[in-house]
């Protein structure tokens, strides 16, 4: 049995998070960040037609990024480091498509915390444990190896009290990834109407986002924002397991008190 020298040997290895703060390291490109302060110059023009997926706009002198559209290419951070840049982060998912937005554009802070309450309130009678359906809408299979990963000893999201299911009537949370292609609409609703209330939609990804470089099309809708009620929503190419994770804890309000949402001023 040489697992069990082996566990002697490395001891626990199943992550802390998000009673500790965990992640991948300083080097992990988990998100782009933009200096607004900046400006906008030659460079940063560039950047932007150089996107392929359209996610940087110019709005007077300030360059945004859509993280619901940013694959992670890095071809800004090439072009203007002094702009864009990676960043380790991996929290980045909100509960409003409009926060996906670096810098933030301007919003309502009413509207954002009505939306929290409205989710809050939804699952506050299943934060002891919650049932996740997983649903491939159309995607190219790299998210459902993020969301597989969420099982094994060093995620154990069991240790939280969230399980995975086969069947729509015993789910609470709609866990769904892909572009939205035209065969998969079809199963997508047909899963979501079967789910029990309260239920919640979690669109992991940004093709589940905003179709990412497909786009909307003949064989695809161009992300799932218009097919559900999406209540968060998870950028990345893919979401990484601790993104997805802390996604999941954002929508069933498990996150320790105290801590800061994304999203939200200081």
């Amino acid at each position: 049995m040489p697992w069990v020298p082996r566990g002697l040997r490395e001891g626990i290895v199943t992550s802390r998070y998000p009673r500790r703060a965990d992640g991948y390291g300083t080097e992990f490109r988990g998100s782009v960040v933009v200096d607004g302060a900046h400006g906008v110059g030659p460079a940063v023009v560039a950047a932007a037609q150089a996107c392929p997926s359209g996610a940087i706009t110019l709005e007077g002198d300030v360059a945004h990024l859509d993280r619901g559209r940013c694959i992670l290419c890095g071809r800004c951070t090439e072009l203007c480091p002094a702009v864009f840049r990676f960043d380790a982060d991996f929290e980045t998912a909100a509960e409003r498509r409009d926060l996906l937005v670096v810098p933030p554009l301007a919003e309502e802070e009413a509207a954002v915390h009505r939306v929290r309450a409205q989710v809050g309130v939804a699952m506050a009678a299943l934060r002891r444990s919650v049932h996740i359906r997983h649903v491939d809408a159309g995607s190219d299979g790299s998210e459902e190896w993020e969301v597989a990963a969420l099982t094994n000893p060093l995620y154990d999201v069991q240790r939280l009290g969230i399980y995975f299911t086969a069947s729509p009537r015993h789910a609470d949370l709609l866990l769904a990834t892909g572009v939205g292609a035209a065969g998969m609409l079809g199963p997508l609703h047909d899963t979501y109407e079967a789910m029990p209330e309260p239920k919640i939609v979690i669109a992991a990804g940004v093709d589940a986002i905003s179709g990412g470089l497909l786009g909307p099309g003949y064989a695809s809708r161009g992300g799932l924002g218009d097919e559900l009620p999406v209540d968060v929503f998870v950028p990345g190419s893919p979401p990484s397991p601790f993104g997805l994770l802390y996604a999941i804890l954002l929508a069933i309000g498990c996150l320790p008190a105290g801590r800061p949402r994304r999203g939200s001023r200081p």
